[in-house]
């Protein structure tokens, strides 16, 4: 019966479109960035197997395509590089709609749950450390939002509610904090506009985000269909109502802040999020666009001395090492015990955007990521931390870098002092003679302390696998 409904609801859905005479995608609207200097596609429905005239005014161009028996149609378009706006005219037999006040530039998809949801006016208790500042600098019209509005499908849509917004003093209360982050320090840097289409809702689990074919190939259904009888947490639900629309939308790549809703199935995240990523990327047909991710910040969760989110920042760490054009972006100093949306989103956008800037715009001399840990040599009672983006050192601000601890082969962990030498970390314990492992950061709130020169922050990381 549940799958005859559906069918319906298409069928009403199909018949709804072909009758119409000329139809766009909301994002396909005023005030919208196109990716420069690439092929983008416009799209849309109309009579079937009618005509539409297409003309571009940066190339005075007109083009014809032709609906199919659907009613749906789309051509890809070269793009040029940013510089002043343009318009679009779009034509059918009876039918003419102009969207104008389009920029080129640089279109970023931001997704995730409530941390990436957070807007610069912040929720109910809970600030966004330095939003007022931002808000009364905002006026840039290079810097423009697409924000999706919220829904949930068992199958995927065609379309969504949305709309495009330029940032200035009046709009940006309602942008993503660290969406809006990214965006202005790239905007800053490279001097083009820069989009960001805004897509997320708190409190949902990765699976929600992810296509069914992505699920139905790499997952036993039994892991993922506890959805605790929430529309939001049902496997693909978020994923076709506010992502399968914007896949025809030419995107330079997305960042994504999401795990919280996960913590209690970390075993399983690093696939999961492989997966979601893979998925995405197969539907957007762009090959395998940069992905990059805020590990989830330090809270208390079922406890402050306890693992559980250290589990899941270990699996997005996994994530990182095994996804391909992926980068994370870490928040182990920036969490609040007692909240779980920390308030210093700037940082974390900015931290985003330092990957985006290195791999992405060729700016080779910025760094992006804090220290990884590479390896480990016992030294008698000690043992020597390697570590990876470290080339001029480690360095802690504070007198004591907290929570190291080692373990024996009896695998009780105790606490343990950490001494720098250059890019390397000596640490030793009191209680362990003869140490086999090493874990920092492992409970699930902390105020990490360990950086690089450049101030970027190790991620929480453990030797053992017990």
């Amino acid at each position: 019966m549940k799958n005859n409904i559906l069918l319906i609801i298409s069928l009403f859905a199909i018949n709804f479109i072909t009758s119409q005479d000329l139809k766009l995608p909301s994002i396909i609207s005023d005030n919208m960035i196109l990716q420069q200097d690439s092929d983008v596609s416009f799209w849309g429905w109309s009579k079937s197997n009618s005509q539409v005239l297409i003309n571009v005014s940066w190339n005075k161009k007109t083009f014809k395509v032709k609906s199919d028996s659907k009613g749906k149609w789309l051509l890809k378009v070269k793009t040029p590089k940013s510089g002043k706006s343009h318009q679009v005219s779009f034509q059918s037999n009876s039918k003419r709609v102009v969207i104008s006040n389009i920029l080129m530039g640089e279109v970023w998809v931001a997704s995730g749950q409530s941390n990436m949801q957070m807007n610069l006016d912040g929720y109910r208790n809970e600030p966004v450390f330095g939003a007022n500042d931002a808000i009364a600098k905002s006026n840039n019209s290079k810097i423009r939002f697409f924000t999706v509005e919220r829904n949930t499908s068992e199958i995927p849509l065609e379309d969504l509610e949305g709309k495009w917004s330029i940032s200035n003093q009046e709009n940006s209360p309602s942008f993503s904090a660290v969406g809006y982050s990214f965006a202005k320090y790239l905007n800053t840097v490279l001097d083009v506009p820069v989009a960001i289409i805004h897509s997320s809702w708190g409190g949902t689990p990765a699976e929600a985000w992810t296509d069914s074919e992505s699920l139905n190939n790499d997952f036993i259904k039994s892991e993922i269909k506890n959805n605790r009888g929430r529309a939001v947490d049902e496997p693909s639900s978020l994923y076709n109502a506010m992502i399968n629309p914007l896949i025809n939308f030419r995107i330079k790549g997305a960042i994504w802040y999401q795990g919280e809703s996960n913590v209690s199935r970390a075993s399983n995240y690093a696939k999961l999020k492989n997966s979601m990523i893979e998925g995405w990327r197969r539907e957007w047909n762009q090959g395998s666009f940069p992905f990059y991710f805020v590990q989830i910040s330090p809270y208390k969760y079922d406890g402050i001395d306890k693992s559980s989110s250290a589990f899941l920042r270990e699996a997005q760490l996994k994530t990182m090492f095994n996804t391909s054009n992926t980068g994370m972006a870490v928040s182990l100093d920036v969490g609040d015990e007692n909240s779980i949306h920390p308030p210093r989103k700037f940082i974390l956008g900015k931290r985003l955007a330092y990957w985006a800037l290195n791999k992405d715009y060729g700016l080779s001399t910025i760094e992006f990521s804090g220290p990884v840990f590479k390896s480990l040599e016992i030294k008698e009672n000690k043992l020597l931390l390697k570590f990876d983006y470290a080339k001029n050192g480690l360095y802690c601000p504070d007198n004591v870098i907290n929570n190291f601890e080692l373990a024996s082969n009896d695998g009780v962990f105790y606490p343990a002092n950490a001494k720098i030498m250059r890019n390397q970390l000596e640490v030793q314990s009191e209680n362990v003679k003869k140490p086999v492992h090493v874990r920092y950061g492992w409970r699930n709130y902390l105020n990490g302390n360990l950086y690089n020169t450049k101030g970027l922050p190790a991620s929480s990381f453990r030797s053992d696998s017990w």
